[in-house]
């Protein structure tokens, strides 16, 4: 007898009529018609089941803090850091923990079960810090929380950065972040990059670095990461965020910098609804679109995903915790809309996430852990077309989440009573 049995599934990789048997959390059969009986039996009826969202860049200490201590009347990223500068020294621990929490309800309706979060260390308290580590455990049974060590005011710029980052560390914080581009000089921002890799290397921990989030086309720090990952050894263990210089630089030198990208195993995650917002501010016309060259880092073999970044805090007013949006928009302007390119935007917020993150038991094979959504959709193109209701949301085999059916009921002469908006 099994927990729950999924019928007529439609696999991302095509497969359809495809029976998921879930056991104690994890899926121990996957195949058409599936002679087994369970406790819970669903009908998904040629419906997409896709492994659970994963968001490879957030900000949760941030989040829902919008119009604190003020709007961000620019719309900047500049103004975005100065206004965070103001509300750190009134955080409380309380409200950080409140607003996370509501942000991972959030998350979670969305299908939404793994976030790598980024988290400000320069608070010599580490508020946020103990916050977010606090939110990690709250939420172990539903989501996957990952917290990355993130010196917001830049590690040599700051005074007590780098003291503070060990100390996060020394707490639990899993990840070892930088901002190079935000350092006083080019050759600090170099020298950020080697003291964070090595302490990586010391401590046997991953690296997510917000690198070269700029319009500068000589700001290159990606780089110097990959320079210092080969070194090191931490292939496979290294990403570079944001990476929107690259946009602007010339295609002779990234023709030399793809190329190093993949040999050092970097991998990047790119966050369009953010870079598209901030960056090309200083442009008038010809405007730039800001966000990194993702077609041209996959087809170098370089693993892309897409992050939120931002939800309703000083540098963004919108978003909702909503990968499908994400990937919408990315679709878009990186000018991914060919068969295998938009597939590449829905592994872009599901599979190459997890990879990234390195999530155990992720994916949709026997031995995966049951944590699925079954979207209405047939396809994942689709999914991203119509931003998918997430009729079911499974963790560990169990449904902690459902949305019904998306219909409209129609009341004109002569036409159908409802909307299909699906192709076909």
């Amino acid at each position: 007898m099994l927990d729950l049995l999924l019928r007529r599934c439609t696999l991302p990789d095509g497969r359809v009529d495809i029976d998921i048997g879930i056991q104690s959390g994890r899926i121990v059969a996957l195949q058409p018609q599936l002679a087994a009986q369970a406790a819970n039996e669903i009908d998904c009826a040629g419906r997409l089941v896709s492994p659970a969202f994963v968001d490879a860049h957030f900000h949760m200490d941030s989040t829902l803090s919008y119009g604190l201590p003020r709007v961000n009347q620019s719309g900047t990223l500049l103004e975005g850091i100065a206004l965070w500068g103001e509300l750190k020294p009134t955080l409380t621990q309380d409200a950080l923990v409140e607003r996370a929490l509501a942000y991972c309800d959030w998350a979670v309706a969305k299908g939404l079960l793994a976030i790598r979060t980024h988290v400000d260390v320069c608070d010599d308290r580490l508020l946020a810090v103990e916050a977010l580590l606090h939110v990690r455990e709250r939420v172990k049974p539903y989501l996957d929380l990952q917290i990355v060590a993130f010196p917001q005011d830049g590690l040599l710029r700051s005074a007590n950065a780098l003291r503070n980052l060990q100390r996060a560390l020394d707490l639990g914080v899993d990840v070892v972040g930088g901002i190079p581009h935000f350092e006083r000089t080019m050759s600090e921002g170099a020298e950020s990059v080697r003291i964070l890799c090595e302490l990586a290397a010391e401590r046997g921990l991953r690296v997510d670095m917000h690198c070269d989030e700029s319009d500068d086309p000589l700001s290159r720090h990606i780089e110097t990461l990959a320079l210092h990952t080969h070194r090191l050894g931490l292939q496979g263990r290294v990403a570079g965020s944001h990476l929107t210089s690259m946009h602007s630089m010339d295609n002779y030198y990234v023709s030399k910098l793809l190329p190093l990208m993949a040999e050092s195993g970097l991998a990047a995650i790119a966050n369009p609804l953010i870079n598209i917002t901030l960056q090309g501010r200083h442009d008038s016309y010809p405007k730039r679109r800001g966000m990194t060259r993702v077609p041209e880092l996959l087809a170098a073999g370089v693993p892309v995903a897409f992050g939120q970044d931002c939800v309703m805090d000083p540098w963004y007013a919108g978003g909702s915790g909503d990968m499908l949006e994400v990937a919408h928009m990315g679709l878009h302007v990186a000018q991914m809309t060919g068969q295998t390119a938009m597939r590449q935007c829905f592994d872009a917020v599901t599979t190459t996430p997890a990879r990234i993150l390195g999530l155990e038991g992720y994916g949709l094979e026997v031995g995966c852990r049951a944590d699925l959504v079954l979207l209405q959709a047939g396809d994942p193109v689709e999914a991203i077309r119509l931003r998918a209701a997430r009729l079911l949301v499974i963790r560990g085999g169990a449904v902690v989440a459902t949305t019904p059916l998306q219909t409209a009921s129609l009341h004109l002469p002569g036409r159908p009573t409802a909307v299909d908006w699906r192709k076909g």
